[in-house]
């Protein structure tokens, strides 16, 4: 096992046990005294072999290094690599498991025992104790790592802690998104984990949790790999009895399994936009997220919660069907039809009584996926909302409007900034054809903001915006009883 090979070649010819450094920025000194030349800095989780003891230093040797020296007795912890001291070590590896910043002491503990424990033991719940302890330090690791600003002190040492993991075989990938680095465990032992029959349903929550998190997905991923690995990450959640899990964790189950199933509807879409796999993928997004119980769940996950949300909402109109035929314009009043495009492009032809699909009012073409069940005219004829997906998780209100020059195609996103998760979303039209109401919600640079709007048509411009959809008399008045009913913004 790749995460035992470190420490097991210091075990080898060790007589005297190895020793785990506990302190970072140990020093591994010439001579057993403060006021020798320092060899080499140290940091937790590292594993030594000791081969003599001086005063109140150990002589060692650093495998890692290739580098010989004394250290400090009091800044390291000796074990026994023996069948008999791996109970102590699995003792000391649960109190440290929930430890902030005690990531590479925990994976060099959790690599001890796997080298102490024999394999009937690791078969059994306390194997599983000690690979959940594992993924959960190196995801938790990886978690921290990428939060971290480079050139501070937490940032170079969080840098030598996923050095030290990746020393017992560990392995983690990077992404770079909008200027920053993404740090991600892999996931081996969390895979291993969900395969072992002696697992309980908290091991196997928290494995498919650090499996699936969506920042963990390679941005460069073609759409036919991103299909793959949304339906992998629906079976790895699927792995997980939620029913007698603790509530916030049930919760976090249940949001994480929307987000996927949302995504996955998204993709399946975004191929085949009649693809009745579409909507059975939305309905079941719809159906995990409205299991959650809001009230239930601890603070820092409302973020998630609002997030879920959003996902969820992007794509709710899947669950409505698509016209089954072209309406036949009326007189006076547009429609709307689609057509293919370039490869990957759906194009929108609005159409009325004189002007057919080859000569058009509007054509606009867009490679995300037009929800034409969403289409709405207002009473006057002059407008219509269409609500058109071009991401995960993002969902854009498409506003055409008839002007003196003609008809033209506004699109409303969700915020006036770089898309990361939101949805806008038409809820009225008021009589007069001069106003809309729209609801919009959006995650972007690290800030969460919802908010119904009166928009005027002409130009888009908000006339009135709340936080609170009963301050605006236009939204109580003339909001759609349909948009009410199925809208998540009102949650």
């Amino acid at each position: 096992m790749a995460v035992t090979t470190a420490i097991a070649a210091a075990a080898m010819a060790a007589s005297m046990g190895s020793a785990i450094v506990v302190q970072d920025q140990a020093s591994l000194r010439a001579a057993p005294r403060d006021s020798a030349q320092q060899q080499a800095s140290l940091w937790q989780g590292e594993v030594l072999e000791v081969r003599a003891e001086r005063l109140d230093y150990l002589q060692v040797w650093d495998h890692k290094r290739e580098r010989g020296g004394f250290i400090r007795a009091s800044d390291v912890r000796r074990v026994a690599l023996t069948e008999a001291q791996a109970p102590a070590l699995l003792a000391v590896l649960r109190f440290v498991q929930d430890t902030p910043g005690a990531e590479a002491l925990g994976i060099g503990l959790t690599a001890a025992y796997l080298q102490a424990a024999p394999a009937r033991v690791l078969a059994g719940a306390e194997g599983a104790q000690a690979f959940d302890a594992l993924g959960s330090f190196a995801d938790r690791l990886a978690r921290r790592a990428s939060v971290a600003t480079p050139g501070k002190v937490s940032g170079a040492t969080l840098s030598a802690h996923l050095d030290v993991a990746q020393g017992y075989g560990l392995r983690f990938m990077t992404y770079e998104t909008e200027g920053r680095m993404q740090i991600c465990y892999e996931g081996e032992f969390l895979r291993r984990l969900l395969a072992m029959p002696a697992a309980d349903a908290e091991q196997r929550a928290r494995a498919a949790l650090a499996l699936t998190r969506p920042e963990c997905i390679d941005p460069d991923l073609p759409a036919h790999e991103r299909i793959r690995m949304h339906a992998w990450q629906a079976d790895v959640l699927e792995r997980v009895d939620a029913t007698g899990l603790p509530a916030y964790l049930r919760g976090r189950v249940q949001m994480r399994r929307a987000s996927v199933w949302s995504a996955l509807a998204f993709q399946q879409a975004r191929r085949n936009a009649a693809d009745p796999a579409a909507a059975a993928s939305a309905a079941r997004a719809l159906a995990e997220f409205t299991g959650v119980a809001r009230s239930e769940l601890p603070d820092e996950d409302q973020s998630t919660y609002n997030d879920a949300a959003m996902r969820v909402s992007a794509v709710r109109w899947a669950l409505a069907p698509a016209p089954a035929a072209a309406p036949v314009p009326a007189a006076g009043r547009p429609t709307l039809l689609t057509e293919p495009g370039a490869p990957g492009e759906t194009c929108v032809l609005l159409v009325d009584a004189q002007h057919g699909a080859k000569a058009p009012l509007l054509r606009r073409c867009t490679y995300g996926v037009v929800w034409t069940a969403s289409a709405s005219i207002n009473r006057e004829g002059s407008a219509v909302a269409l609500a058109v997906q071009p991401l995960e998780g993002w969902r854009e209100l498409w506003v055409l409007r008839k002007t003196d020059a003609g008809w033209l195609a506004d699109v409303l996103p969700p915020a006036a900034a770089t898309p990361e998760t939101g949805v806008a979303e038409w809820a009225g039209w008021v009589p007069g054809g001069q106003r809309m109401l729209v609801a919009r919600e959006a995650r972007g640079q690290g800030r969460y903001r919802k908010a119904f709007e009166v928009v005027l048509l002409d130009g888009l411009v908000t006339e009135r915006v709340t936080g609170d959809v009963s301050a605006l008399p236009l939204f109580q008045r003339w909001q759609d009883p349909a948009w009410k009913r199925q809208s998540l913004s009102l949650r």
